[in-house]
């Protein structure tokens, strides 16, 4: 597998330079090398974050800064999120390992994955798990479930290590999924669209409404071309609409 093909760790709005370093310092220990921050609080560069890094400081300094979680996804086709799974929201859960073998499959077919930490006290917004695929979920003894974003990130690596060993077992070729930034756009489309034709009625319950409509969609893991007709489906019944209105 390439290295350039690795999947890439998004931080959304992490908190501390501390806890970036000692992620990056998990990730040169388990063989990932491409770090992206979304709107860190406290600015970019960060000496604290250089300071912990301990042997990753080339991660430190190659890391990309964006302004948001979806300017960082606009080229990854697939993102596994470490969160917990939010009470109204239907998403897929795996353990690390199984998360681990998908992605290195992944990889191999060349489709772009990412690991997807939220910020250290809140956890991801619902609408940042909206645009993960799957969610990641770390076995804790039930009298301590707490875990730390460089522990998590630490268990996470050290299971991707170990995927590789089965790498050469990946033989079958995978779909071409469609990147984010194809997704974004077939949603915004589609949300104007049903904004327009008043099928959010009940105004508070859009944002639940929403977020389950997406999810669904992105279970199918449509291509990119996929997308395109889909898109140029709903462009022509809208305009039809349109026609029969006037």
């Amino acid at each position: 597998m390439p290295k350039n093909n690795h999947p890439v760790v998004i931080l959304v709005q992490p908190q501390m330079g501390e806890n970036i370093g000692a992620v990056a310092r998990a990730m040169g220990n388990f063989g990932l090398s491409e770090l992206r921050l979304a709107a860190p609080r406290d600015g970019w560069p960060n000496p604290k974050a250089v300071e912990m890094a301990a042997g990753a400081e080339s991660i430190i300094t190659n890391a990309t800064i964006y302004p948001d979680f979806m300017a960082a996804m606009h080229d990854v086709h697939l993102a596994y999120a470490t969160t917990a799974r939010p009470r109204d929201m239907e998403k897929r859960v795996v353990e690390p390992r199984t998360a681990m073998a998908e992605i290195t499959g992944h990889s191999a077919s060349g489709n772009k994955v990412a690991l997807v930490f939220g910020p250290e006290r809140t956890g991801l917004a619902n609408e940042d798990i909206t645009l993960c695929d799957t969610l990641i979920t770390i076995p804790t003894s039930e009298e301590n479930r707490s875990l730390n974003i460089a522990q998590s990130a630490v268990l996470i690596g050290y299971e991707w290590l170990c995927a590789q060993s089965d790498v050469m077992q990946v033989t079958r070729e995978l779909p071409d999924i469609a990147p984010q930034e194809e997704w974004h756009g077939l949603f915004s489309q589609l949300e104007g669209y049903l904004d327009a034709a008043d099928y959010f009625r009940v105004v508070h319950k859009k944002q639940v409404m929403w977020q389950n409509l997406q999810n669904m969609l992105l279970r199918s893991r449509l291509s990119a071309q996929e997308v395109r007709t889909f898109r140029g489906m709903l462009r022509a019944l809208w305009e039809r609409r349109l026609g029969e209105k006037s």
